[in-house]
């Protein structure tokens, strides 16, 4: 017997956004059944309205010491874009790991990285201080770094490799394999908090995923490099002293619901993705998401009633058909909608978002 799982079912699930806290907190909440640049939209005034307009660049190098603390000796910082764990200056560049009193601007000692370079935004992000406060300051796009491999990267844009990081192609930067998803992160995060002053595309190279402004590689690193715990520490202090989060930290899936994309993030909260439950189905929509039409799929061949609920459960479609057919969905408005789909025998529901 097929198992499926009920509107109603679907419905609850809906209702389990408003438990992620921060985001229904009672200060431009964030409805997570939106997509496309209505969700950009939403996170961008949710992260770039409740924030400590008082953090300043000074205060991310204490804030290290506590959101940045190697996992398995609290005395070490780690040290984005590293693979040595030799702690030993004289070894390497590449080191990962380094004494969290070793702040400074010398040889063997850590400093502040921008992954997005300072000078790549338009208009850049001007000259540091540490009273300095603003975009210059905003600790989700800092990051502790070996001195002297933060000055390898210098402004380098990002683009594809694989590895250890370093230098790819003409003057691009690889971050590594360990942490091109916390990269891909960030950008993502600047980008939606900053806008166009943060384009993707002036801090890294390749192809961009079409009808958007989001570099394919990003989209690729944010799911092939899942949330590490370091990240998840940084978000949940961050959110103590600078006031907001990384949404891209919090649920990757949320770049699949703006940008798109092949990429398959892990949706962190289950209840995002369009992945169906079903063992073995009938039925299929494509494309998922879609914006203007769609193909419905039957495999059997057989009379199929098909109804179509918006998230509140007011249903917006029925039709008979008994073949594959497109379907124009241009009159449905962005957002979540449930496919009930009805033969003799065999009931499936499935959920398509519609940008």
């Amino acid at each position: 017997m097929k198992q499926f799982y009920s509107i109603l079912f679907l419905l609850l699930s809906v209702s389990s956004y408003s438990q992620q806290a921060y985001y229904s907190n009672g200060e431009n909440d964030v409805d997570f059944t939106l997509t496309g640049q209505n969700m950009y939209n939403a996170l961008q005034t949710k992260v770039s309205n409740n924030f400590n307009t008082s953090y300043t660049y000074g205060d991310v190098r204490d804030d290290f010491k506590i959101m940045d603390l190697d996992p398995t000796n609290s005395d070490n910082v780690l040290l984005l874009y590293g693979s040595v764990e030799d702690i030993n200056c004289a070894s390497s560049t590449d080191r990962r790991i380094r004494d969290k009193d070793d702040f400074g601007g010398s040889n063997c000692d850590y400093n502040r990285e921008h992954v997005f370079a300072r000078s790549n935004a338009n208009p850049g992000m001007g000259s540091t201080s540490n009273s300095f406060t603003g975009i210059v300051a905003d600790p989700h796009n800092l990051r502790p770094t070996d001195v002297q491999r933060n000055g390898n990267r210098g402004s380098k844009k990002f683009a594809a490799g694989s590895g250890t990081s370093g230098d790819v192609g003409s003057g691009n930067w690889y971050p590594g394999d360990e942490w091109r998803g916390d990269v891909a992160r960030s950008m993502m995060y600047m980008y939606v908090r900053y806008g166009d002053r943060c384009l993707p595309t002036l801090n890294g190279n390749g192809a961009v995923e079409p009808f958007t402004d989001m570099l394919q590689i990003y989209l690729d690193w944010n799911a092939d490099d899942p949330v590490s715990d370091v990240e998840n520490n940084r978000n949940n202090h961050l959110e103590g002293v600078y006031g907001n989060r990384n949404p891209f930290v919090d649920n990757p899936y949320l770049a699949k619901i703006i940008w798109g994309g092949t990429a398959e993030p892990e949706d962190t909260w289950g209840i995002l993705s369009t992945d169906e439950f079903e063992l073995e189905s009938t039925f299929s929509i494509s494309p998922n998401p879609a914006k203007d039409s769609v193909n419905i799929s039957i495999s059997n061949g057989l009379e199929t009633r098909i109804e179509i609920y918006d998230v509140l459960g007011k249903r917006v479609f029925v039709r008979k058909i008994n073949t594959s057919m497109g379907l124009d969905i241009s009159s449905l408005k962005t957002g979540m909608y449930i496919f009930k789909f009805m033969q003799k025998g065999n009931t499936e529901t499935k959920r398509l978002i519609v940008q």
